[in-house]
């Protein structure tokens, strides 16, 4: 036995005492076998983190448990500094006839130097000066950005991406030959554009080349005076730091976030949701709580948007579905279930309901409603086929560990060969 299973061991086998709990009244609440739970007591097996966070809630530890197996997580990749500002950069993308797209961006020195084209399609200074003078050019380009917003909701990202890169590209190249407030505006859009660019990245699993959008996204809207890009950008990261399960890392960001006082409610809104499910990682019921509440006040004094919004546009459910989602992961699935039973409407886009759909099966199936679970699964594999998404296979993951525990139960049974096949999905 390692020196942690033994500790959590001894703590897991005195605080039950002392709450009072037999081995089979732990094992009703927690919902794992009796047996399971008496070699987790004896060393003979090692604590997931997922019973240690029902075992706090079931003994009101108060997170003792899970922090004794909590491991540190992986540091996320912070943006490097850039070497040139965003006018130094020529982006190379290549489609070919299979349909793979590889996307690389290279300073402009170095693609002279190498002799590229730096505009094959043409996009010479003179059209480019004749484009911005029309303002119904800038109006067509945001309507196209809502567009895209509507197909990255029920589409794979890698069927977005190519053209959501395209249009970002040509919105920069145009702001370089724009003047005074039209230069601001395009560079505000592209800034729009590259940061949903970096959402739709991350849901492919590159978190690279995610911070790498969002660096993008921030270095041009900076240069149009817009520095809001840059406090959602933290909210951005702490999503990355989220999924990594990086409690310390996803608190720290979320804070950075809400520290701007000239950041809109709306984004400091959105930091303190994510810092509340970092709260929760880390077994913090207290924090947790305090900072939904803090949340829900931010969120509630937004006002009308001007169209661009920075995250997710259906921002008046996020504060039940977040609750929801911290309370699984402080050890409550049953009570997760319930509220998310209650909120969870088609309303807010297929991506978002199939996320939030996603955490639900988990719920009930870490609840022991198994039957419920399965049929909520089903429903959640329609849509998450479609959407093809990273973080939505996080909890699918997670759903097939769960479920495997009831292999011979026949609905179990039914489900795993298409949930596995979800799993092993290649997204890009």
């Amino acid at each position: 036995m390692d020196e942690g299973s033994r500790l959590f061991a001894e703590q897991l086998r005195r605080t039950r005492l002392a709450a009072g709990l037999s081995l089979s009244e732990l094992a009703k609440r927690v919902h794992y076998s009796k047996g399971y739970l008496s070699k987790i007591e004896t060393g003979a097996k090692a604590a997931g983190i997922d019973l240690a966070r029902r075992c706090d809630a079931a003994l009101g530890a108060e997170g003792m448990l899970t922090a004794l197996i909590t491991q540190p997580g992986t540091a996320a990749t912070r943006p490097d500094s850039p070497e040139e500002a965003w006018t130094g950069e020529v982006w190379m993308m290549n489609l070919d006839s299979g349909g793979s797209t590889w996307f690389n961006p290279v300073r402009r020195r170095d693609a002279l130097a190498s002799g590229a084209a730096l505009l094959t399609l043409g996009l010479t200074e003179r059209r480019a000066s004749a484009a911005v003078q029309d303002e119904s050019n800038l109006q067509a380009f945001q309507a196209i950005f809502e567009q895209h917003r509507k197909i990255g909701q029920t589409m794979s990202p890698v069927m977005v991406l190519p053209s959501l890169i395209a249009q970002t590209h040509t919105l920069r190249e145009l702001a370089m030959v724009a003047k005074g407030q039209t230069r601001e505006r395009y560079l505000r859009l592209a800034s729009r554009y590259a940061e949903y660019t970096g959402w739709m990245t991350q849901e492919t699993g590159n978190d690279k080349a995610a911070l790498w959008w969002t660096r993008t996204a921030v270095e041009m809207a900076g240069a149009a005076g817009d520095h809001d890009v840059a406090a959602h950008s933290l909210v951005r990261h702490a999503l990355i730091t989220l999924y990594r399960e990086d409690a310390v890392q996803t608190i720290e960001l979320a804070q950075q976030a809400q520290a701007d006082a000239k950041a809109p409610a709306r984004i400091r809104g959105m930091a303190a949701l994510r810092e509340a499910q970092g709260h929760a990682l880390a077994g913090d019921d207290r924090n947790c709580r305090s900072t939904l509440d803090r949340a829900v006040q931010l969120l509630e004094s937004v006002g009308a948007s001007d169209g661009m919004v920075l995250g997710t546009t259906s921002i008046t459910s996020m504060g039940p579905l977040v609750t929801a989602w911290c309370l699984y992961d402080l050890g409550r699935p049953g009570q997760a279930a319930e509220l998310l039973d209650t909120n969870l409407t088609p309303a807010m886009g297929r991506r978002a309901h199939t996320r939030f759909g996603a955490r639900r099966a988990l719920a009930h199936a870490a609840a022991g409603e198994i039957d419920q679970a399965c049929v909520l699964a089903e429903d959640v594999l329609d849509s998450a086929e479609l959407v093809d998404s990273a973080t939505i296979r996080f909890d699918l993951r997670r759903l097939a560990r769960t479920l495997a525990r009831w292999s011979s139960h026949k609905p179990v049974r039914e489900l795993q060969p298409r949930l596995t096949s979800a799993l092993h999905a290649p997204v890009s």
